[in-house]
This record gives structure tokens, sequence and C-alpha cells, in this order.
């Protein structure tokens, strides 16, 4: 369908105040201004009055909003009356907040309604003893609101339609650093306070919190890196002068960059994804510093986000690819300006080739595969997220690009739309409309008409994307990728094992790995003498690798139940407190005949994973266990006996803390913010 222009100018509240009555936190389903149940009014934290209305100081000219204040501060609020307000439920991730205004209230006057509430177990919030940090000396925080999480972490218009500018006091223990996504902050050391602004409009979902044992290092005159003491020297070293360099290319395609510093934050394994693009400050996953293309492409991505998705947002949930489809767009033509054609269509071609597993898994019919999925009430967006989104939104991007027939004008337009959208939100319409107004030639010839690629098409057609771009120019990188599977797939065996043999892939680069490994994957299961060779010629060179690399050659060892290097899979598992490098193995591990051994290694090493990660885990345990069989958390119980299998035609796509309920895993699924 065509959504409606409903962009929102830079504003707090998405429609004009009305002089009395009911002011509710939410307007629609998909784009649910909420309070979470975790995160609400608490009159007995903060005495009688849990919702108050005050109006401003007045004084000459605009006047910002002031600080929050903390309750004992002597004449740190006006004067204010209290508000009837209620809670309502609204969906299993939140409520709606609704808040009655006074009668005397005048339209267009400046008022402020001040929430005292409390959020402890939310979602957004991911407390961590000091055990499961890298230096095992202080307490960690971090929040995560992508994309509806934030409702839990504060009242708010939680709908990526609504942008608003936001100030935070911040009061730590010392020896804690605090930062958040904000363009200014300051602290004051003899009251462990710190002040935060962000003076740009953003959605709810950029605010962010993290607090830690955290030191800084400067990589570029703009950027840091910031980590716990014993990884600051390895990030450091691997971004140092890089980030200045993305930054810049992204300038001359896209324009200035306007979120003043652009500082990165590497986070526990506990962080539940790989990377988020928060403004100012990118936060990422410790454990891809191992994988450095894939940290590079990574980070990249997220300095994309600062053109798209930051500061030019989709308005819904429904057309994610607004953001992710542009922002893969752009990562790659600035991999392209600074590493070259060849590695951007390597990469291309390794996720492209994830993405056609995903709709062999899934069906062509999948209505997730469409670019403007339909969200229906009460169905939490981020079940959305997806590689569809990121790549089919690329493809569509990258078509419209050919179209115009030059890669330079469309960087040109594409500067053009941020410098027309920035710091609001859009729909698709905004952005096609745009490019035809941008290319009139092309709207003369009705390209977005073209028999089989219209844009109507694009937008709400199931399956893989109407078309792919031309990645001829990495076949220098992928062609010895598809001779050496080849060969492991040929007759007879031991003549072919002797040719693969002879390939040193040791010096090739990860996503060139990845990729033959992939194949491997999607092969399983595979002749045991199959098994048994590779496992000859590659194991213990693997072993060496990072674990991007590892983790697939685990994966083939699992699903082609090879015994002889399953003690590499409990060396990796034991090793490893990230979902991103356990949930794959444990879903395979839980598929076949190998449940009791996933079972005994998870009860060993259970207590050094978050407890989200470990109820993931347990839940995909009970899965794998049958209907009737709940996991022990206790090490000494008895493994239970191996049930059914999970059901592989549920096409269920899910993220978070949620278990997966079918063979669409995040093996599968796997994609950063």
């Amino acid at each position: 369908r065509s959504a409606p222009n409903h962009s929102a100018p830079a504003q707090s509240l998405p429609a004009p105040i009305r002089p009395a009555g009911a002011q509710a936190l939410d307007s629609a389903p998909h784009s649910a201004p909420a309070l979470s149940a975790q995160a609400r009014p608490s009159p007995r934290a903060h005495g009688p009055t849990a919702c108050a209305f005050a109006f401003p100081t007045p004084g000459p000219g605009p006047q910002p909003p002031p600080l929050p204040a903390f309750p004992e501060t002597p004449g740190a609020e006006p004067a204010c009356c209290p508000l009837a307000f209620r809670l309502d439920p609204f969906t299993d991730y939140g409520s709606s907040l609704t808040v009655t205004l006074p009668a005397e209230l005048q339209a267009h006057q400046p008022f402020q309604v001040i929430l005292r509430y409390t959020s402890t177990d939310a979602p957004a919030i991911w407390w961590l003893d000091p055990e499961l940090t890298y230096g095992n000396a202080k307490p960690f925080v971090f929040t995560q609101g992508h994309s509806v999480c934030n409702r839990s972490f504060f009242p708010c218009f939680d709908t990526p339609a609504v942008k608003c500018t936001y100030s935070a006091v911040v009061k730590a223990p010392s020896g804690v650093q605090v930062l958040m996504s904000a363009t200014q902050s300051t602290y004051v050391e003899e009251e462990g306070v710190y002040r935060f602004h962000m003076e740009h409009p953003v959605p709810a979902y950029l605010v962010a919190l993290v607090a830690g044992d955290l030191k800084p290092a400067d990589i570029g005159p703009r950027s840091r890196v910031w980590a716990e003491p014993c990884l600051l020297p390895t990030a450091t070293n691997k971004l140092s002068g890089a980030v200045e360099e993305w930054l810049s290319a992204a300038e001359r395609l896209y324009g200035p960059y306007m979120w003043g510093r652009y500082d990165i934050v590497f986070l526990p394994p506990s962080f539940p994804i790989v990377a988020m693009e928060n403004p100012c400050l990118t936060f990422i996953i410790s454990s891809i510093l191992e994988s450095d293309e894939f940290l590079v492409i990574d980070v990249i991505h997220e300095v994309a986000h600062s053109w798209f998705g930051n500061a030019v947002t989709n308005a819904t949930w429904e057309e994610m690819w607004l953001s992710e489809g542009l922002a893969t767009y752009a990562q790659r033509r600035i991999t392209t300006e600074t590493y070259g054609a060849a590695f951007t269509c390597l990469e291309t071609a390794f996720r492209l080739d994830a993405l056609h597993r995903q709709m062999r898994l899934l069906g062509e019919d999948s209505p997730v595969s469409k670019l403007q999925v339909k969200l229906e009430p009460g169905v939490n967006p981020s079940h959305l997220m997806n590689l569809f989104t990121y790549e089919k939104g690329y493809c569509f991007v990258y078509y419209l690009s050919q179209l115009c027939g030059d890669p330079q004008r469309f960087d040109e337009f594409l500067r053009a739309y941020v410098e027309k959208y920035k710091f609001t939100s859009v729909v698709a319409q905004d952005l096609l409309d745009s490019f035809l107004s941008f290319f009139p030639e092309l709207k003369e010839q009705s390209v977005d008409c073209r028999a089989g690629l219209e844009f109507e098409r694009w937008l709400n057609a199931t399956g893989p994307p109407l078309a792919e771009p031309d990645l001829s120019q990495g076949s220098s990188l992928t062609r010895p990728v598809e001779a050496l599977f080849q060969l492991w797939t040929a007759e007879p065996l031991d003549q072919a094992a002797a040719l693969a043999s002879a390939i040193d892939i040791s010096k090739w680069r990860t996503f060139q790995t990845a990729l033959f490994l992939d194949r491997l994957l999607d092969g399983s299961p595979l002749p045991q003498e199959v098994v048994m060779s590779l496992s000859k010629c590659y194991s213990s060179l693997l072993d060496s690798m990072n674990a991007e690399i590892r983790i697939r050659w685990l994966q083939i060892v699992v699903r082609n139940y090879y015994y002889p290097d399953l003690h590499r899979v409990r060396r990796f598992l034991e090793s490893q407190m990230s979902r991103m490098y356990t949930i794959p193995l444990y879903e395979d591990l839980c598929t076949g005949a190998l449940k009791s051994f996933a079972l005994e290694v998870f009860y060993q090493t259970q207590g050094r994973l978050h407890p989200n990660l470990r109820r993931t885990i347990q839940q995909i345990l009970s899965q794998g266990l049958g209907p009737s069989a709940e996991p022990s958390t206790d090490p000494s119980a008895e493994p239970v006996s191996a049930g059914a299998d999970r059901d592989s035609d549920s096409p269920a796509l899910l993220l978070g803390d949620e278990a997966p309920s079918s063979a669409i895993s995040l093996r599968d699924v796997n994609v950063s913010a």
C-alpha cells in the first residue's frame, strides 16, 4: 500500500495541544508512544504527586527546557499542581499513559508536565554484574532502545515519527564513567553528576546511556573510542585514523557530518546485537574486535546511519528499509571509495548469499519479505528486523542509482534529500517523489511504472529483489571461493581433496572464507568422508582464525555430527559470552542427536552468561527436548532425554530475548542495527 505522508516536524509532541482534556501518549498501534509497565509513575517512590503540571518561568525570548533536577535539590521545580492520569493496557511490550491537562491551559501556551517514575527490570536497561564484563572490576549498565524498548526507560512518544531534543542528568558513583548519545556533556566531579544535552531532534529509540569502567582514547580529530581498560589498546590500534577517513569519505558523498563528535563505545559481550547507531556515540559489541573486516563494515554502516536513519528517519516501523536500505547503500559507497570496488562486491555477495538463504527458509511468499511490511496491531516492530530490510532495501536503492546512470549524480540526489529532510521523519513516497523531482527526465520516461520493475512492486511484492547489482568487479575475490567449493563437491574425492588442499585459504580475506564455509553449511549434511577430509585440511588452520570463521566451521561440525571435532565446539562455547556466537551453535546442537552435549556445556557455562541470554538458551534447550521437558539450571541435574525436533515449518522471525521457534534462527537472520 502507499503510505500517507505524515512526516513530523521537529517537535516534542505529535499534535497541537488542546486547551484542556485528556492527552494520551499513544496514537496508533504501529507507532505506540507508550509507557512500559516496568517504567510507570511511582507515587510511592517519590511522594504523593506522580504526575504534575507547571507553567515555565517566563523570560525574554525563546526559553530552552530546564534540565531535570534531583528531588532533594531545593527549589529545583516550579510550583506545580497534580494531574489526573491513567495507565491503560496497550500491548505486551508497553502501556499507554493518558494525562488530563488543566482547563485553564490556553492553546499555544508553553507548559511542562512533570512525571516521576521508576524503571527497574526494564527491557531497555541491561544491568551487568562485574563478572559479565571483561575487566571483572565494576558493574556495568547500558540501554538498547531499538525499536520500542525505550518506553521502559522513560515515558515517551515511542514512534520514529516524533523527534525532539532532550536533556538528562545522571548521578553515578565515583569511578563510573557515564556516556549518552548527546551533543553536549559536562561532569561535576564533587557531586558525581553528569549533564547531557542533545541539541538536534531525535526519535526516542536513539536516546542511549552507558555507564561502567570505561576509558577513552582519541583516534581522530573528532572521534575517540571508549572501552574497558583491558580492551582499549586493541580498539585504539584497530580504528586509529580509520574513522576519520570514513567520515571524510561520507562527507564528500552526502554532505557535512552534523552531529559534532563521532565516538564509539565497545560494550561487553552481553550487548544483544552487533552495533547500534546512537548519534554521537555508536554502541558496538567488543566481540567483533577480533574480526577485522566485520568490524570495518559494521562501523562504516553505523557511520552511514548518521545521514540515513539518524538525520532522516523512517516515520513508521513498517518502512525500516528507508533507514537500513539507504544506510547499506551509503556504507557500500563509502567502502568503494576507501577500499575499492572488489572488496565492496565481495561483501555484497556475502550478504546477498545470506538473503537468498533466508528466502529459501521463509518461502518467496513470506509477508516479511516486503519492503512495506504490514505491522498488525500489537506486533512488536523488532520482529520485522531481517535481511530484507537491509539487502532488498539496498537492491532497490541501487536500482534507483542505476536509473540515473551515474553513481555520482545519485550521490548528489541523496545529498539534496538529506538536506531537505534532515531532523525529520519520512515515508517512502517522500524519497520517491524527491527522486523523480531531482531527475525530471526519468519522471518523463515513467521509470516508476516500468513493467516488472514498478516502484509499487518493489515496495509491496514478496520474494527476492526484483533486480540485483552487477558484482563482476569482485570476481577476482569471489571466483576462487566458487572454485574451491566446487572442488569439495566433485568426484573422485581423493583427487578433489588433493587439488583443494593446494589452495592456501590463510591468505584469503575473512569474507571469502566465510562465504566458502557458508556454502558448505548450505550443503550440509555432507558425506562423512568429505567432512573428514575437510577437517584434516582445515580444522587446525581455522582454529587460529577469528570467531566469525570459527563459528561457521563449528556449525559444519555440528550439522554433520563430526564427533572428532566436537571438543572444539565445547572449547568455543566455554570462551564465548555473546549471543551472536552462542545461539547459532545451541540451535544446531538442539536439532539433532547432540542435545545432551548442549545441556552439559550449558550447565558448565551458564554462570558466565547474562540472565537474558541464559533464558534464551534455556528456551532453545526446552524446545529441542520436547514440550514436557524443561532444562534445569542446576548443574547437578540429570540430562533430560531428547524429545521431538523443533517445528521447521514455522515462519517466525525473532530477535531480542525470545527463543526461536523454528529453523529460521539467528544464524540466518544475523544483522546489525
